[in-house]
């Protein structure tokens, strides 16, 4: 059984949002948000929520390097009063995305997985992308130990898109692509990094 999506979804789906031109969204990050959940089925609100959730363990300056390395141009956190501030905002407005439907069922089957079975494949991939810095690799592994691998997966998938200098093996990208089949993803999410594979 496959997720409810072919792509990308949860929190690392609402940093892609955060781009150059994110600011025709919405008048504010906030705005930027509540309009991707009002315009996803009610699963990608469910994993939205779930996903800022287990990010609300994590310290607020762990969250900011989070946010910032997943998204092109991330706001500055002093208006949504930093990290942790602003996670909570994102879970707010799932549940006030859910709240408006009355039959809102939870995720079940693969859309449950949390990826515990591939914590140290994800954590070796973490400390493979030299590229990163080392501030965003510890937050990530702090990711992947404290919240969900799944999650901390994503979030470097996003990270490694918006690296200055970004460059993966095609060794590298085999073991995201196992790693993406083992958490049963959409044929799409780990592939929006194969453009960034050298050829030997």
């Amino acid at each position: 059984m496959s997720r409810f999506t072919l792509f990308d979804f949860g929190v690392s789906r609402v940093m892609a949002s955060f781009h150059q031109d994110w600011i025709y969204d919405g008048d504010t990050a906030a705005d930027v948000v509540a309009k991707h959940l009002a315009e996803s089925v009610d699963e990608e609100a469910l994993a939205v929520r779930r996903d800022a959730r287990v990010l609300g363990g994590l310290p607020s300056p762990t969250l900011e390097v989070l946010w910032e390395a997943g998204s092109q141009y991330m706001p500055a956190f002093e208006r949504p009063g930093g990290g942790a501030e602003w996670t909570r905002t994102v879970a707010g407005l799932c549940e006030a995305r859910l709240s408006a439907h009355s039959e809102v069922h939870a995720l079940t089957g693969a859309d449950a997985e949390d990826g515990t079975a591939c914590l140290d494949a994800v954590v070796a991939e973490i400390e493979e992308a030299r590229f990163l810095t080392a501030e965003v690799r510890s937050a990530l592994t702090d990711c992947a130990r404290h919240c969900t691998p799944d999650l901390a997966f994503r979030v470097l998938l996003r990270a490694v898109m918006c690296a200055p200098e970004p460059s993966l093996s095609a060794a590298q990208y085999a073991r995201m692509e196992a790693i993406g089949s083992a958490l049963r993803y959409g044929e799409f999410v780990v592939d929006s990094v194969r453009y960034l594979v050298q050829e030997p």
